[in-house]
């Protein structure tokens, strides 16, 4: 999908969430809502889901595609890097990451968002798999950022 269509599929997105999410204020409805929209939405998204940050361990939430890696191996992968670092990062080819965690075999690409709090604390993360190579660009992470804002609204 090129650039000007897929902002402008998050764009619409943004707006369709923007209207779920009055329905309640809390978080884990929100992001089981996030999850379902991107997943079913977003073309070429194979694994769609959250890590949340719980006494130092990344431990799956609520997500949607193949089985995931309940727990993540600690300080390792695209997850890990993400949370340790503070900011989103785009994997054009998880097979060139060093320390790539592979729950799906089959999975070539990867963005992860880290979600923080009102409060600014990074609580989990937002990560995405994609079984095609070069998925995710700056566009998918300008408007993931977005999204997962509206988590703690």
């Amino acid at each position: 999908m090129d650039n000007e269509k897929k902002a402008r599929r998050y764009e619409r997105i943004i707006v369709q969430l923007s209207e779920l999410l009055t329905k309640t204020n809390n978080p884990p409805s929100r992001m089981a809502t996030i999850i379902a929209v991107l997943h079913n939405k977003m073309d070429n998204f194979s694994w769609t889901g959250y890590y949340h940050l719980i006494e130092g361990e990344l431990l799956v939430g609520a997500y949607q595609g193949p089985l995931a890696c309940q727990k993540l191996q600690n300080n390792k992968g695209v997850c890990w890097s993400s949370i340790n670092k503070k900011e989103t990062i785009v994997v054009e080819n998880v097979h060139d990451f060093e320390g790539h965690i592979a729950c799906d075999s089959r999975s070539n690409s990867e963005i992860v968002v880290p979600i923080r709090n009102k409060e600014g604390e990074i609580l989990a993360c937002l990560d995405i798999d994609s079984m095609e190579l070069n998925n995710f660009n700056e566009v998918d992470a300008k408007y993931l950022e977005q999204i997962v804002k509206m988590i703690y609204l």
